[in-house]
């Protein structure tokens, strides 16, 4: 009788032991995280792929917005114009410093093999946007324009009697283009400086 209830214990617990087992299978089954460490290379791969995806996705849809704004294309095609002007007579003939700096800065850039970027501008056609400063100048008048805002706000410092300025133009030719003037200088009767006077004309190989 003894024997008998220790086998039927037995058999009780094995049956137990397998459907424990087997549910065991089948919730893994179910559930893949319970098998972790097969399936973690696979995770990541996949989270990997997915993180790439979403980045480029993102990168793409900012990318094509920004090229898609026409605000932005419009700023893009602008560029800033800074000058000086003044009238003829002090620029061109009566402010030594102004040709001094001007023959300085050519040998700079030619030194520098680079480009130039100041032109001289007779009566140009853009102060047509600059009404309080029309009203000042004594005409004609000679514009010093460059991209370089820095270098103008020093020769500002340095001339003094100039007026300062900036605009945005979508190419060169626009703080370029001048309108018809004729430069006439009368020779000083007296001439005090121990150098020759600049020729008249020296200006000639700045402008446009």
């Amino acid at each position: 009788m003894s024997s008998m209830k220790s086998l039927c214990a037995s058999a009780v617990v094995n049956v137990t032991t397998a459907r424990s087992a087997t549910e065991l299978r089948q919730s893994t089954k179910s559930f893949p995280l319970l098998s972790l460490s097969q399936h973690l290379p696979k995770l990541i791969t996949t989270a990997t792929n997915i993180s790439r995806r979403t980045t480029t996705s993102v990168k793409a849809t900012v990318a094509d917005f920004k090229s898609s704004d026409p605000i932005e294309q419009e700023q893009e095609k602008k560029k800033r114009y800074h000058f000086l002007v003044a009238n003829a007579k002090f620029m061109l003939d009566e402010e030594e410093h102004f040709q001094e700096q001007l023959f300085e800065r050519v040998r700079l850039f030619k030194e520098r093999n680079m480009e130039q970027d100041f032109w001289l501008v007779i009566e140009p056609k853009f102060l047509d946007q600059f009404p309080d400063i029309t009203k000042r100048l004594k005409r004609p008048a000679v514009a010093l324009v460059s991209t370089n805002g820095t270098w103008i706000k020093f020769m500002k410092l340095r001339l003094d009697r100039v007026l300062l300025e900036s605009f945005e133009a979508e190419s060169l030719e626009e703080p370029l283009a001048s309108n018809p003037a004729k430069l006439e200088f009368e020779n000083p009767n007296k001439w005090n400086a121990p150098y020759p006077k600049y020729e008249s004309g020296w200006w000639e190989s700045f402008l446009p």
